[in-house]
């Protein structure tokens, strides 16, 4: 069994997207343990705020057949790829880390960069998981929150029903 962690992040109708996400991953892989829900300003485009939080659960599916499944759940959201990558989204997925595993084979690139890049991905991640340790650095989740720069890119906890 892997272990995997999946960033999950919606800036139109947010809070019905992220439901319907965790709905969709639930119904394929069981047991989801969720992150709190963070508020964040979207990054490197104007737009609304984005509602972002990270699932993991336990899966033997390969990476690639979590990519595949993602790309459904996409398409269940009402996601088009081909537009801008830095432009408002129903549902952005992620596969963040599988296990220990640093592969970089498109659709397949983990550890994502952005787990140790933004805010919105590493505090939840911490939060869930701060004993994990990453598969290039070596050093916990928890040490590269405690580390990073909180006030480059602020987040706001928020309640959401999901």
């Amino acid at each position: 069994m892997a272990t995997v962690f999946l960033g999950v992040g919606s800036n139109e109708s947010p809070e019905q997207n992220l439901r319907l996400a965790i709905k969709e991953l639930s119904l394929r892989y069981g047991k989801l343990d969720l992150s709190p829900v963070y508020r964040s300003a979207s990054s490197g485009f104007v737009g609304a705020d984005f509602l972002n939080l990270v699932i993991r659960f336990q899966c033997e599916d390969s990476p690639l057949a979590i990519c595949q499944q993602i790309e459904l759940i996409h398409n269940l959201a009402g996601r088009v790829r081909g537009s801008d990558k830095w432009d408002s989204r129903p549902l952005d997925i992620d596969l963040l880390l599988y296990n220990d595993l640093v592969a970089d084979e498109k659709p397949v690139r983990v550890p994502r960069d952005d787990v140790l890049k933004y805010s919105f991905v590493l505090r939840p991640i911490a939060e869930l998981a701060p004993d994990f340790v990453h598969p290039v650095t070596g050093r916990t989740l928890l040490e590269h929150w405690r580390e990073f720069d909180a006030a480059s890119h602020p987040l706001e906890a928020i309640s959401v029903n999901l």
